[in-house]
C-alpha cells in the first residue's frame, strides 16, 4: 500500500489512461486492515494509485466491474453543498474475482467530453442492454443545476461517449440502475443538501434559497425520486415519482428524523422476490435498508446495515457474485480527509429470513 503523499502526488496524472493493475487487493478485500496508526479497518482498499469513491459494482460476461468517482485534491474549503468534491473523470475498475488483483482502465468519461456540462462529476452508475454499456451520471450543467446524462460504449470499460443532452426530466443526483428479472429497468436518483434535492420540492427547480437544504424537522421527509428507463436506455418512459419508505408503523419519516429519512446515495437490488433499497442517511452516516414488494415501493425500514465508515460521506452498492453477496462501499483510510476516499469491498451476509447482518467496517 503506498502513503497518502505518494497518493496526492498521483491522483490528477492522466497517464492512467493505459490500463495500469494495482496491488492493493492481491491480498483477500475481507481481511482486517491495521495502518501504521493502529486504526484497524474490515477491509483493505481496492486501489490506492488514485482515490475512488461512490463504487457502484456490477458482473458483466462473468467479471466484476466498478464504476466509482474519482476524487481530487482541489484545495476548496469544505461546505454543506460539497462544493469540494469537485471531481471531473471517472475511472473504471475491474476484477476477475473479490480479494484478485485490480485494474485501473484510465479515463472513460471526463467533463470536458460532456457538452452540456459544467462541474462537479458525481457518483455515476452503469447498465448493460442491447448490446450497449450505459454509464450514467450526475453533473451540474452551465446554470449549476445537477442533472442526469448518459454516454454509451460497447465496451464495459469504455471510452463512453456522451449524449448531447441531459436526460429529460432528471434531477439531482446519485443514479442508481436497477434492472429487474422482467427485463424492466428502473432509475432512482436523490441526494439533499448539496445533492439539490430539496430544491424540487414543487416539481420545479427553486434555487432561491440556497442556504434552506432539507424541508422543516417536522415536515414529511423528502423521498429518492424514481423512473422507469425507455427500452433504448436513453430516457425515462413515465414521468418521475417519489418513492415512499415509511417505518414500521407505516408512517413516512419526518425530515428531523435523521437516523432514518433519505439523505442519498441509493441503491436497489432483488432477493428471493423481495425488493430491497438501501441508502445514505447522510449527517448521521448510515446505510440503511428497506424492503417493498415492487420497484415502486413502498419500502418498508428494516434497519441498519453499516454503521458509520471513517470520513463524512458514505455511499455504497450491493451485488452477487458467485453465489455471494458483496457489499462495495468507500471510507477514507489512505488520507484522512473526507473528499479523498478509497472504494473497499466485503461480503454482506443474510439472516436466515433474508435480513441483512449488521457491517463494522
Amino acid at each position: 500500500m503506498v502513503a497518502a503523499l505518494a497518493l496526492f502526488s498521483s491522483c490528477d496524472n492522466k497517464a492512467t489512461t493505459s490500463e495500469t493493475t494495482d496491488a492493493t487487493a492481491q491480498e483477500s478485500a475481507a481481511a482486517d486492515s491495521t495502518t501504521a496508526t493502529g486504526k484497524k479497518y474490515l477491509a483493505k482498499p481496492l486501489i490506492s494509485s488514485i482515490y475512488t469513491a461512490d463504487p457502484s459494482a456490477h458482473v458483466f460476461n462473468g467479471k466484476i466491474y466498478v464504476y466509482p468517482s474519482h476524487d481530487i485534491e482541489t484545495g476548496m474549503p469544505e461546505n454543506d453543498n460539497g462544493d469540494h468534491f469537485a471531481m471531473r473523470d471517472y475511472h473504471i475498475l475491474s476484477m476477475d474475482s473479490i480479494g484478485g488483483k485490480v485494474t485501473d482502465h484510465g479515463v472513460a468519461l471526463d467533463t470536458k467530453d460532456i457538452p452540456w456540462a459544467g462541474r462537479q462529476l458525481w457518483a455515476p452508475d452503469a447498465a448493460f442492454k442491447n448490446g450497449t454499456y450505459y454509464l450514467y451520471f450526475p453533473v451540474k450543467d452551465k446554470q449549476d443545476i445537477f442533472r442526469i446524462g448518459v454516454a454509451t460504449s460497447k465496451s464495459p470499460t469504455g471510452p463512453f461517449k456522451a449524449e448531447p443532452k441531459p436526460i429529460e426530466g432528471s434531477l439531482s443526483i446519485d443514479p442508481a440502475v436497477f434492472t429487474d428479472t422482467d427485463g424492466k429497468s428502473y432509475m432512482y436518483v436523490g441526494g439533499i443538501w448539496g445533492g439539490q434535492l430539496q430544491r424540487w420540492r414543487t416539481g420545479k427547480y427553486d434555487g432561491s434559497k440556497p442556504k434552506e437544504q432539507e424541508l422543516g424537522p417536522k415536515e414529511t421527509a423528502l423521498g429518492p425520486k424514481m423512473a422507469r428507463l425507455s427500452d433504448n436506455m436513453l430516457s425515462f418512459a413515465e414521468p418521475v415519482k417519489e418513492v415512499q419508505i415509511l417505518g414500521q408503523d407505516g408512517k413516512p419519516f419526518l425530515s428531523g428524523d435523521n437516523q432514518h429519512r433519505f439523505f442519498e446515495g441509493g441503491w436497489m437490488h432483488k432477493y428471493n422476490g423481495k425488493y430491497y433499497f438501501s441508502y445514505s442517511t447522510g449527517d448521521t452516516h448510515l446505510l440503511v435498508y428497506a424492503t417493498g414488494d415492487s420497484p415502486y415501493g413502498p419500502f418498508t425500514y428494516q434497519g441498519v446495515l453499516m454503521n458509520p465508515v471513517e470520513g463524512w460521506t458514505t455511499h455504497h452498492s450491493i451485488v452477487e457474485v458467485n453465489g455471494k453477496w458483496y457489499i462495495f462501499y468507500h471510507d477514507t483510510e489512505l488520507s484522512g480527509k473526507t473528499w479523498l476516499r478509497n472504494v473497499k469491498v466485503t461480503e454482506l451476509k443474510r439472516k436466515p429470513d433474508g435480513g441483512l447482518e449488521l457491517i463494522n467496517p
